[in-house]
């Protein structure tokens, strides 16, 4: 019995550390557990109208960071589960036949988990003597990893933001409308600007793809709704008579193209064409698309 519960103990610990992995530190960000809390939670956020409004996202990874703890904590209670209580010393005044195995391993566990160091239950069983400094510095990388990932997510929403601002200044002043009119060579140079951002928040989705959970409660900030604008000012840049202005339309277009697949294939699941996969960008957010 207690073989299984040590191997069992030791496929939560694996699972949870691997989610980790996979989440802080793989180059795109795709840990198993992690996307499901955090589409599950916005799943729910959606369905209420988002009115969690901006707190969903760190909502969100704040549940993934405890459900990482949970699983750490839970793993290790189960090596340590057979152990209990001969292969542990107790400080005087402490009987451990007062508490349930199974809760002392749990106590011993956070404990051991959150670097305390109380020093009333001391391991003597020769293996986990050798094994719980493991689980500190477990806990001290999934403390500083948590700090680490909150810290992160934050250039890439200004980033959104900023390309947000961008749109909708153009929006403002009808920039799509007067292309014709605009110097060629600058208006190449702002929708080559526009491009370059568009594929920085394609980037941003892979690397950091729990970014797409959080809501703006600021339309003008809402990249969902100012998105639909840059396919007007696209098909306005193709159709123009001056070779560099349609050039550079192209390479919008394609930026485009790169960042509605990314939201299909990893968010969204819906839309033929960038159009209606904005429009279901658009949708997801709660936001009206500005045309």
């Amino acid at each position: 019995m207690g073989i299984v519960l040590t191997v069992a103990g030791i496929v939560v610990i694996v699972t949870g550390l691997q989610d980790m992995f996979h989440t802080l530190l793989h180059p795109s960000g795709k840990g198993h557990l992690s996307r499901l809390v955090l589409a599950g939670i916005w799943s729910v956020s959606k369905a209420t109208g988002h009115r969690l409004g901006s707190a969903v996202g760190p909502a969100a990874m704040t549940v993934v960071v405890v459900l990482w703890v949970a699983l750490q904590g839970a793993g290790w209670a189960l090596v340590y589960y057979p152990h209990l209580p001969g292969g542990f010393t107790y400080s005087a005044g402490i009987n451990p036949a007062d508490y349930s195995p199974a809760a002392e391993a749990v106590y011993v566990s956070f404990v051991t988990l959150g670097t305390l160091g109380f020093g009333d239950v001391v391991a003597t069983n020769h293996w986990i003597r050798l094994a719980s400094p493991f689980e500190a510095l477990t806990g001290f990388a999934l403390l500083t990893a948590a700090l680490t990932w909150f810290t992160q997510i934050y250039p890439p929403l200004s980033r959104r933001r900023a390309l947000a601002l961008e749109i909708k200044g153009l929006a403002d002043v009808g920039y799509a409308g007067h292309l014709g009119a605009v110097d060629p060579a600058t208006a190449s140079r702002v929708l080559d600007g526009l491009a370059a951002n568009v594929g920085k928040i394609r980037i941003d989705f892979t690397q950091y793809p729990e970014g797409f959970y959080f809501q703006e409660e600021d339309p003008d900030l809402s990249l969902a709704r100012q998105l639909p604008y840059l396919l007007k000012l696209r098909d306005d840049a193709i159709g123009h008579k001056e070779l560099d202005v349609r050039l550079s339309g192209e390479q919008l277009s394609l930026a485009l193209e790169q960042l509605t697949t990314k939201l299909k294939n990893d968010f969204l699941g819906s839309g033929e064409d960038p159009g209606q996969v904005i429009a279901a960008y658009a949708a997801a957010h709660g936001q009206t698309p500005r045309t």
